[in-house]
């Protein structure tokens, strides 16, 4: 089981990462939001219906192997796409950088590091809401099944409240992305880890399937909300020739969410149970909402003034 969990995990990194960056090569600077909502609303609107449609199986046919058989179609189809379809745009972000009004200095993969994980503010604010946007993601697929059928839930609405959380997430990120590209990607983030907040206390307070669906429904709003817009702000706040490697270093701190997430929901349950460790999640979402409030910078017009921010730092 760990080891075909390692398996995913490469695969995330390897696939998912390249999808978002070739999205954001593709479309220039003025529709990034745009560019990530889609690609982050087809990938989580397929989470939440195979969340749906595999607690519908395993309800009817037990937990494996037949809920089991689309994750292996899933990944035959997408290999056949990648190889027949799929185009590298490399070309595209050389444009790019011809077009580019500032030169880059020549930086290595160290400094890219630091500055995206600590020195930028507007690096290190998007980096932390991601590792903890994923946080309390790992700890929802960890906890809330648990949570809910400890007070006699079943496995189908089990199922249906963990498909509505990311199924909202996705379809609302095609019109979240492309906001964030007017009206400015800080507002969406720290607006949005609010709401996730208020999704995540509401959910660890209230003790019935109705209240748990819209504690569901503000969690995937709250998301749909930060989700494109920490990946548009990244991107915005990198110069084109070392913008794959500043994706990938937050994509590192993003990531990490899901195991911190897991783990640190899990012991806070053990101790303290599981309404406690919904309720710590909580409390840490606004926090890190907080803190893009305090750090983020953002120009008139939307975009992150990354130019002054590069300066400062």
């Amino acid at each position: 089981m760990i080891f075909a969990n390692a398996l995913l995990g490469i695969n995330q990194g390897l696939a998912w990462s390249m999808t978002v960056i070739m999205k954001v090569d593709l479309v220039g600077p003025k529709s990034r939001g745009l560019a990530v909502g889609v690609n982050e609303c087809a990938g989580y609107l397929a989470v939440g219906t195979t969340a749906f449609l595999t607690g519908y199986l395993a309800s009817r046919y037990g937990l494996r192997p037949v809920p089991i058989y689309f994750g292996i179609a899933y990944a035959i189809l997408g290999t056949i796409l990648s190889i027949l379809v799929v185009r590298d745009t490399r070309e595209h972000v050389r444009l790019e950088i011809g077009d580019s009004p500032r030169p880059a200095a020549v930086i290595g993969f160290r400094e890219i590091f630091m500055m995206t994980s600590f020195r930028d503010r507007n690096l290190f604010a998007a980096s932390q809401a991601g590792l903890v946007n994923n946080l309390n993601d790992g700890m929802s697929w960890g906890i809330f099944p648990l949570f809910f059928a400890s007070f006699g839930l079943g496995v189908e609405r089990i199922g249906i409240l963990k498909a509505f959380y990311p199924g909202v997430w996705g379809i609302l990120q095609i019109a979240t992305g492309p906001l964030s590209d007017r009206w400015g990607r800080k507002g969406l983030i720290v607006g949005g880890m609010w709401v996730q907040a208020a999704g995540l206390l509401l959910t660890a307070v209230s003790h019935s399937f109705e209240y748990w669906l819209a504690g569901s429904l503000l969690l995937g709003i709250g998301t749909a909300m930060v989700y494109p817009s920490l990946i548009a702000a990244v991107s915005d706040a990198s110069h084109p020739t070392w913008r794959a490697r500043s994706l990938s270093v937050y994509r590192f701190w993003r990531d990490l969410g899901y195991a911190i997430g897991a783990l640190s929901a899990g012991i806070i349950a053990d101790i303290f149970g599981m309404a406690w460790a919904i309720g710590s999640i909580a409390i840490l979402t606004f926090l890190s909402g907080a803190l893009v409030a305090v750090l983020m910078r953002e120009q008139a017009g939307g975009q992150l003034d990354a130019a002054q921010s590069m300066e400062a730092n």
